[in-house]
């Protein structure tokens, strides 16, 4: 873009040109505008100059455009719709808006979180597109390049990871969905669960059990895997899958036992035939949180969204 050139322009030229087009007279023209036929005729030679183009040829008729205002008359409307936009306050209107915005969520709060919102987002804006990624380690700095308009994550609630802006990349901000805590899925029969009737359900007998872990951001341990660490302990993790559906499938069909957030508990025993258990021992819960960057805080769309996100996920945990 020559901004030399167009910084020698006056934009208010384009309205006149504009009028013009549409009037084909200097006189209807000059009407229009609230200007004298000589101011008009001086802003038309103004014009001319700037486009290098006489613009109009006078007939009997009025105005007659050259074959370079017919093609300006094609793209003006538009031009100058868009310069008026630029000129408005930031607004959104849900109902008639076609943006496109894009999320990124970790795996399990497909099942437990999107069903709360996605419903009411789509029926007050139905034009807009919502993208949806998985949660991956590259996530975090999407959000900070603007790759990314939100992220719905989660952390773990432990004492060295307390949810605090310090915690947070320099310029993200954040809001918690709600607080959940870990529990334990066992196939139906499996022998753990003599144990929990009779009491002997502790962290001893948790650590003899082979375990399968879902894998996030492709690392194989949780937050409660160093906190076992921190103690000399270790789980033995038998399989490493992708997502909480396929670690559920094998659960079902093993003796393995799978530690994951409750709010997926509901979801897995739909599908497989699976028994929920306690963690046989105190651990820090752990949050889901939406995310986005502060550059978009008062930007009215994202903050929409925003809203509507925190108030469907609060509505629907309070009904649960």
């Amino acid at each position: 873009m020559n901004t030399d050139h167009l910084s020698r322009i006056d934009l208010n030229l384009l309205v006149i040109l504009q009028v013009l087009l549409e009037e084909e007279s200097v006189t209807r023209a000059a009407i229009r505008l609230h200007l004298s036929q000589s101011a008009l005729s001086k802003s038309l030679n103004r014009l001319r100059s700037s486009l290098e183009d006489p613009l109009f040829t006078r007939t009997a008729y009025g105005l007659k455009p050259t074959a370079h205002a017919l093609q300006l008359k094609q793209q003006l409307p538009s031009l100058l719709q868009s310069l008026h936009q630029l000129t408005l306050a930031p607004s959104f209107d849900p109902a008639s808006s076609e943006r496109h915005f894009s999320i990124s969520m970790v795996e399990s709060a497909y099942a437990t979180l999107l069903p709360d919102y996605i419903g009411p987002l789509l029926q007050q804006a139905p034009n807009i597109r919502l993208d949806t990624f998985g949660w991956a380690e590259n996530s975090m700095q999407g959000l900070l390049q603007g790759k990314l308009d939100f992220a719905i994550t989660g952390r773990d609630l432990t004492d060295d990871s307390r949810l605090k802006v310090d915690d947070l990349p320099e310029g993200i901000a954040c809001a918690t969905l709600f607080v959940d805590r870990q529990i334990c899925l066992v196939r139906e029969n499996h022998p753990v669960l003599a144990l929990v009737e009779q009491g002997l359900w502790t962290l001893e007998t948790y650590l003899a059990q082979n375990h399968v872990q879902v894998r996030c951001e492709g690392k194989e341990w949780w937050a409660l895997d160093y906190f076992l660490a921190a103690q000399n302990k270790q789980r033995n993790i038998i399989s490493t899958l992708p997502d909480f559906y396929g670690a559920a499938s094998v659960c079902a069909y093993s003796d393995l036992v799978f530690t994951l957030p409750s709010s997926f508990v509901a979801h897995a025993q739909k599908i497989y035939p699976l028994k929920q258990i306690p963690l046989p021992f105190d651990f820090a819960p752990m949050a889901y949180v939406l995310l986005w960057h502060e550059r978009n805080n008062d930007e009215p769309g994202h903050q929409w969204i925003r809203e509507l996100i925190c108030n469907s996920v609060s509505k629907a945990q309070q009904r649960k």
